[in-house]
């Protein structure tokens, strides 16, 4: 079983232009179309068989627009493509909008602080994450350094560790190993805390030596699969993660298992 933590889709209608704009704002060229009919291609050209997507709220007003696409995507592909929903930190109606989101069956948020212009470690952010726990939902942050956005870094391991020290959320998921090309800090900061870490657009730029202490001194039991399709192919991770994980038991566990006991419980 390979399940992709960590991908992304947009609206037909909108998805040439926002991959246009993302691609040349990150210098990354995309590996599929941003669709979900593109990342439904992908799944199966690489055989993966549940891909879950992370939408990002830029804005408050956006909730009912992404959540809307969002649902109809779980529904029309019953569960080998999942989404989760979306909601921003800055919303006056957060606690309402979480409910909602629990309400529509999504099992988690994503949260990505450099998209929604915002510190990690804001009371705003903060109050999310706590009252996302507290009703049972993943969520899933983007840290470390965003290539598109750089400066500030919103989310460094130094602030993720702060939050997690104060809310001990039970789900959280730290994406890209826990801080994208921060790994350093990664290591001497979060390494074995409770938390997941996902391998999203990490495999092309980690040393393989710290990939592997990662790995050891957090426990393969946290480390989730992920690509952050569009942006890294699935096919090409799942090639590189069979080479770089030879033992069979660790890599069916980061390959799917973890995945799918965080999402079933």
């Amino acid at each position: 079983m390979t399940v992709d933590f960590h991908t992304h889709i947009f609206p037909d209608k909108i998805a040439p232009a926002t991959i246009k704009f993302l691609s040349e704002k990150s210098g990354i060229k995309n590996k599929t179309d941003g669709t979900v009919s593109g990342l439904y291609r992908s799944m199966q050209d690489s055989g993966t068989d549940i891909s879950i997507v992370l939408p990002v709220a830029t804005k408050p007003s956006q909730f009912n627009s992404i959540n809307r696409f969002a649902y109809e995507v779980n529904e029309k592909y019953d569960g080998s493509i999942i989404s989760f929903g979306g909601i921003h930190p800055e919303s006056g109606n957060y606690k309402e909008e979480l409910r909602t989101i629990k309400s529509m069956g999504f099992p988690g948020i994503k949260l990505h602080p450099d998209y929604q212009d915002i510190f990690i470690d804001d009371i705003a952010c903060r109050r999310v994450i706590y009252e996302a726990s507290a009703l049972g939902l993943i969520i899933t942050v983007h840290s470390g350094i965003d290539i598109g956005y750089p400066d500030p870094v919103r989310c460094p391991p130094e602030k993720i560790l702060a939050v997690i020290d104060e809310i001990k959320p039970e789900k959280l998921v730290l994406a890209h190993l826990g801080g994208w090309k921060q790994w350093d800090s990664v290591e001497e900061l979060l390494c074995g805390k409770d938390v997941w870490l996902d391998t999203a657009f990490c495999l092309e730029y980690i040393e393989k030596e710290q990939f592997y202490r990662i790995i050891e001194k957090h426990g393969y039991e946290k480390i989730l699969f992920s690509t952050d399709s569009p942006w890294s192919g699935q096919k090409e991770y799942i090639e590189q993660m069979a080479e770089l994980l030879p033992d069979e038991k660790i890599r069916n566990a980061i390959m799917g298992e973890n995945a799918l006991k965080l999402l079933n419980p």
